[in-house]
């Protein structure tokens, strides 16, 4: 395991120095990395993808466990330090920008267990992406901003509920697993971060087509504090169709999405007209 001592040797030995512009904060705490290796339930023979291991000291974590591990790395730089960190290990470092490396193609179906201490500017988008994307990814435990996680993992009602929330209801369930101080960090971030788990459904959370829901989903939310019946005639649908539409789904017309469920998106989805 790497501490804060081991992370600044390895640095200076490659005349390197964290890029936080793309997000490199590394974890030098070798508890917050058993933590999390632990909450993502990571055992002998698993299949691990981590997305941004940076110096490796995650990726430790996880071989420790006696997973296999492919980790995609955007930081060209870092390649020869993970080649020191995993020498003799089992796994596969693979150079390239995860939102727009073919994750499909790489897992090639085998089921597998995201576990990353995600950039904060690519968390949302990722972690989104992948869950549509990729069903071999069985599961997803991420550090991640304390702001970002809240937003993944909440529900109606919530303060950070939002699309990106109702869209993971869809697909999987998500909750924070526990908090992460900004000391574990080098450097140091500005924010506190969380651990967040999301475990894919065995299937949607409701019978209806994906596009079309989130479709529904991002017009609710796209003006917030607005009710669903004028975000969705701001969204291009008739008033009549979205009036019948929020009556048939048993929709109130002065609700707001934030209060809305899948349940309730799905309903809406399924009456209303398309559009014209």
């Amino acid at each position: 395991m790497l501490g804060p001592r081991e992370t600044r040797a390895l640095l200076e030995r490659h005349g390197l120095r964290p890029r936080t512009s793309i997000g490199q904060h590394f974890v030098t705490d070798p508890n917050t990395i058993r933590k999390v290796v632990s909450v993502a339930g990571v055992t002998r023979g698993d299949l691990v993808l981590e997305i941004g291991p940076g110096i490796g000291s995650l990726s430790l974590g996880i071989l420790e466990r006696g997973a296999r591990l492919i980790a995609v790395e955007v930081d060209r730089a870092l390649e020869p330090v993970l080649a020191e960190v995993l020498e003799g290990s089992d796994a596969r470092v693979v150079v390239g920008d995860a939102m727009h490396v073919d994750v499909k193609k790489l897992l090639r179906g085998r089921p597998t267990k995201l576990v990353a201490n995600l950039p904060y500017q690519i968390a949302t988008p990722l972690v989104l992406d992948l869950l549509v994307g990729v069903p071999a990814i069985q599961s997803f435990t991420v550090m991640v901003q304390k702001e970002v996680g809240e937003r993944l993992a909440a529900r109606p009602g919530d303060d950070a509920y939002g699309a990106v929330s109702a869209k993971i209801a869809f697909l999987a369930s998500a909750k924070i697993a526990g908090r992460v101080s900004r000391r574990v960090f080098y450097p140091m971030p500005d924010v506190e971060s969380v651990i967040v788990q999301i475990e894919r459904g065995a299937r949607p959370a409701a019978r209806i087509a994906r596009p079309r829901l989130f479709a529904v989903i991002e017009a609710g939310f796209a003006q917030r504090r607005k009710t669903i019946r004028r975000a969705l005639r701001g969204a291009g649908w008739d008033a009549v169709g979205v009036e019948r539409a929020l009556d048939r789904a048993g929709v109130a017309p002065k609700a707001r999405a934030e209060t809305l469920g899948v349940p309730e998106f799905a309903a809406i989805a399924r009456a209303l007209p398309v559009k014209r």
